[in-house]
């Protein structure tokens, strides 16, 4: 007799028993796969990874070392020309790029304006460069190629349109913004001679009333924030496979009972103690991998429907990395097997007699 098809054919006999113990172990191993946004373990790394390299990403795009902007406390969100000229003189800073951003209200929608210096950045999908709208503004404001946007007195045409984002928006020429919003800029980036750090202390020292931020406290930030959500959610997805766990246990325990008698007579007949644990282990094990698998599948198509929702797609294969869906598939199946020790060692404990006793 083979122990290990034995072990296949309990899972067999015991469906329902069987899917309710791998269910919480596909929630958990789902979770782990969906965070790098986690509606399973998977979710959560997966969505959690995606959206820190997306961030990342962003941020790279801008050859940088410092960002200069108007100071929080000061009220305004534009930076005037006396500010700007005081900024570019300065002898420690080089390769300037200036973006102006601001909002106006349309037909009760809040749409935002920004300046483009590199219409790669953009992302248009249909037209041309000129003024740009995603599809944002597209879906509330009904806006197309050729329709008409009047803002701050400047009648302007739609040339083309750009990738959705969170929210509508028009991009157009870097210094056609900083004119229609009275020569103010929103932020300056600029590479610094010397350490970032120091030259960022030294521009706050020599201009008042500006924030300066460096590139890698930026990306400090963006790691801080999203340690912090893969800590939370890593959280709550372990209570899940926990539970999944704790199932594994409780299930393995209820197929020893029931089994005893037929564990007697295997032993009656020769099986040794380690064949019957060997047993109790693999089918405790199986549990695990196929829970880890279904599970890791669920978290796929997870992020797959949340990273689209969150117009993250670019990044899915990123969400998805190989050692992830191994390392899920596989951790499910050793903590499985851990979870079937106490079972185990109990069955290959068994006395003989006592077990054949046993109705």
């Amino acid at each position: 007799m083979d122990l290990y098809k034995l072990a296949l054919n309990n899972i067999r006999r015991r469906k329902l028993r069987s899917a309710l113990t791998m269910l919480g172990i596909i929630i958990g191993a789902a979770d782990r796969k969906s965070t790098r946004l986690n509606s399973s373990h998977t979710d959560i790394l997966g969505l959690t990874a995606g959206t820190t390299t997306a961030i990342k990403d962003e941020t790279n795009a801008y050859m940088y070392d410092i960002a200069i902007s108007p100071e929080s406390t000061s009220g305004n969100y534009l930076m005037d020309s006396q500010t700007i000229s005081k900024v570019e003189k300065l002898s420690n800073l080089h390769d300037f790029r200036e973006v102006t951003a601001f909002s106006e209200d349309m037909n009760s929608t809040k749409l935002f304006f920004e300046g483009v210096n590199n219409w790669k950045d953009a992302k248009i999908i249909n037209g041309t460069q000129g003024v740009v709208v995603n599809q944002e503004a597209v879906a509330k404001l009904g806006y197309g190629i050729g329709s008409k946007i009047t803002v701050k007195g400047k009648e302007l045409t739609v040339t083309g349109i750009s990738k959705e984002a969170q929210a509508p928006y028009v991009y157009i020429d870097q210094a056609t913004a900083r004119q229609m919003a009275g020569d103010q800029v929103a932020v300056i980036y600029a590479s610094t001679d010397g350490d970032p750090k120091t030259v960022a202390d030294q521009v706050k020292k020599q201009i008042n009333g500006v924030s300066v931020e460096t590139k890698s406290d930026k990306v400090k930030e963006i790691q801080e924030m999203t340690d912090q959500a893969l800590l939370f959610m890593g959280f709550i997805a372990s209570i899940a496979l926990l539970v999944g766990i704790i199932s594994v246990i409780n299930t393995m325990l209820i197929s020893v009972m029931e089994r005893t008698r037929e564990l007697g007579v295997l032993k009656a007949i020769g099986f040794t103690n380690w064949e019957i644990k060997g047993s109790i282990l693999f089918e405790s094990g199986l549990l695990g991998f196929f829970g880890g698998i279904i599970g890791v599948i669920l978290g796929i198509i997870g992020i797959y429907v949340v990273a689209n929702a969150l117009k993250l797609a670019d990044y899915i294969p990123g969400m998805m990395p190989v050692w992830l869906i191994l390392g899920v598939i596989a951790g499910a199946t050793i903590l499985s097997v851990l979870a079937g020790l106490y079972p185990a060692t109990k069955a290959s404990k068994l006395q003989v007699v006592e077990a054949l006793r046993n109705d």
